[in-house]
């Protein structure tokens, strides 16, 4: 077995402080610092540096980190070849994801699961982009389902692997008495003279239906602000706006709103990606779960009309 220090240890590097990676870990400070401190003086050499709040890997501990992510890309790899020895898969899968994919994609993954393998406890988190990376390195998650954005690690990152699963197209959501609800499709641009609604300055949200603007020559005037997509859709509802939602966010049936898909090239997306730890990809759970959400993107009768 793989040292489990050498696990906090590389939380730490993820979060970049004491703090951040015991709550991640769900340990105390006090026993995050101890399990470093036990480790440092096993090894001889000193593995932190305090830089401000947050502390600095020494030179020892890059190298130590950058093994380690060897070792645990490949211990995933022996645990998915020990997998394929069992006659009966009796493990656990944990799936975690943003809103959406909670609501629209892991569900019916979970029962492709269950039925493959009646034995195996599946276990669904709700949680944002950035935060399930953070699952999956703790171990605590073993498939996530998130939006890409420039806040989330690279392809390249040695720790997990990441594949494209799906791009859910946005729809205009405007109004069912605006002139705009009875054309069959628009153009984005058609839109440029209504009041919007969008997320928060910062948020990802807000930056994609900015960029889809630019895009479409005009600059969004942003009348309100909404976070959640039912918040959003009752403000829309109400005559206060327009926004973009994403094909498959689910909007109450009971907003006096209409959804008119966009036509373009290329028409504004949110791109989806499926990740897991680099290595794991073929254990028994989680490959059952990968090729699950695949033939489910492929099914959901959100994305049909597209295609």
């Amino acid at each position: 077995m793989i040292d489990p220090r050498l696990h906090v240890l590389r939380v730490v590097a993820a979060q970049g402080t004491v703090t951040a990676a015991a709550q991640t870990l769900n340990y105390t400070p006090s026993a995050v610092s101890h399990q470093l401190r036990s480790l440092s003086r096993d090894l001889g050499v000193p593995l932190l540096e305090q830089d401000g709040r947050r502390v600095r890997l020494t030179a020892a501990a890059r190298v130590l980190v950058a093994r380690a992510d060897e070792l645990y890309a490949r211990w995933e790899e022996i645990r998915g070849e020990l997998d394929e020895a069992r006659d009966v898969y009796t493990g656990s899968l944990r799936l975690c994801g943003f809103s959406t994919a909670a609501s629209a994609l892991l569900p019916p993954v979970v029962s492709e699961v269950r039925a493959r393998h009646p034995y195996c406890q599946v276990r669904i988190i709700e949680a944002d982009p950035e935060e399930c990376f953070n699952l999956l390195l703790a171990d605590q998650a073993d498939v996530a389902v998130v939006v890409a954005t420039a806040t989330l690690p690279s392809s390249a990152d040695p720790r997990f692997e990441q594949a494209p699963l799906l791009d859910d197209p946005l729809d205009l959501l405007v109004p069912v008495d605006n002139p705009l609800a009875a054309r069959v499709s628009v153009l984005l641009s058609d839109a440029a003279g209504e009041d919007w609604i969008l997320d928060r300055v910062g948020r990802p949200y807000h930056q994609l239906v900015v960029t889809a603007c630019a895009a479409a020559g005009f600059a969004p005037s942003v009348a309100h602000e909404s976070a959640e997509w039912d918040s959003g859709a009752a403000l829309v509802g109400a005559g206060l706006g327009v926004a973009l939602v994403p094909r498959l966010a689910r909007i109450p049936a009971d907003e006096r709103t209409v959804r008119v898909p966009l036509r373009g090239d290329p028409i504004p997306a949110r791109h989806i990606l499926t990740a897991v730890r680099r290595g794991s990809r073929q254990q028994t759970g989680i490959a059952t779960a990968l090729a699950a959400l695949a033939d489910v993107a492929r099914r959901h009768p959100g994305l049909r009309e597209l295609a």
